[in-house]
């Protein structure tokens, strides 16, 4: 798990003020039909990089912030999704990414008085990973290249590479066989 790190007021506010421009481009991605081209140059647009051309994504999608984002190629991310990415989301190369996916990079002050306080640290999905439908990772989480993610987990540790997990909270099945990891 990745250090967490706390928010400040001035970082907060310029959340706020990009949260407004990206909530605009995410509107426009999710309200009208869009081509394969179009998705790409608005997902370039809410980012603020280059996203490759193999790169497919099916609408609704929604994130807070947007430029805390990269993708590698093939990526393919379905139907309602949601990146809460402040600290960071990166995704590597031919990853599978289910309906309904929660990636949350920021989490709370657990003591009630300093409650309202934000700590950010990133979410890493290594290569070839396949994410279920209905998953949620939480920040700091690192899932590794190969692995597969089943649906409705709730990740909150890192997953090891060419891992099957599953479970409320995560955890790893089995191995993938050197057969499955080809």
């Amino acid at each position: 798990m990745k250090e967490k790190i706390k928010i400040g007021k001035e970082e907060i506010e310029k959340m706020r003020e990009n949260s407004r421009d990206v909530m605009k481009l995410t509107l426009e991605l999710n309200t009208k039909y869009n081509s394969a081209q179009e998705i790409v140059e608005l997902m370039s647009k809410i980012t603020g990089k280059e996203v490759d051309k193999s790169f497919a994504l099916f609408p609704p999608f929604n994130t807070d912030y947007g430029k805390n984002i990269t993708f590698g190629k093939n990526v393919f991310i379905n139907a309602g999704c949601k990146f809460q990415d402040q600290g960071g989301i990166a995704i590597g190369d031919n990853v599978l990414i289910g309906h309904n996916v929660v990636l949350a990079t920021l989490d709370h002050n657990i003591c009630v008085s300093k409650r309202a306080e934000l700590f950010a640290a990133p979410i890493i999905i290594e290569d070839n990973v396949w994410i279920g439908a209905n998953v949620t990772v939480t920040s700091g989480v690192t899932i590794g290249k190969g692995s597969i993610v089943a649906a409705g987990v709730v990740v909150t540790k890192d997953i090891p590479k060419y891992s099957i997990a599953g479970g409320i909270p995560a955890k790893v099945i089995r191995e993938l066989t050197e057969e499955e990891r080809k």
